[in-house]
């Protein structure tokens, strides 16, 4: 399994298009082969702050869910959106 978070900021005023922009992503990238769970979220207190919870089955599913065309026009639709890159943590289960 690969489980990872996904942090993200918007900058602001964008909060709203990242905000939709996450909830048109999460539904095709559930229905990939391989996802286990895709859960995009926001802080309570800082509505600038995303957060997406991802488990994929292994590295492959991973993989083609990053080259996935969708993910690939999420990218360029919140690119200057965004305030810095995304930032992947990867987790494990202790």
């Amino acid at each position: 399994m690969v489980k990872l978070v996904a942090f993200l900021k918007a900058k602001p005023g964008q909060e709203a298009l990242v905000t939709q922009a996450l909830r048109d992503l999460a539904v095709p990238s559930k229905a990939e082969p391989g996802c286990v769970m895709y859960v995009p979220c926001r802080s309570k207190s800082e509505p600038a702050k995303l957060v997406v919870i991802e488990e994929w089955a292994d590295h492959c599913a991973f993989d083609a869910h990053a080259a996935s065309p969708h993910f690939q026009e999420f990218l360029t639709r919140v690119g200057g959106a965004l305030d810095g890159d995304p930032e992947l943590e990867f987790i494990e289960v202790l």
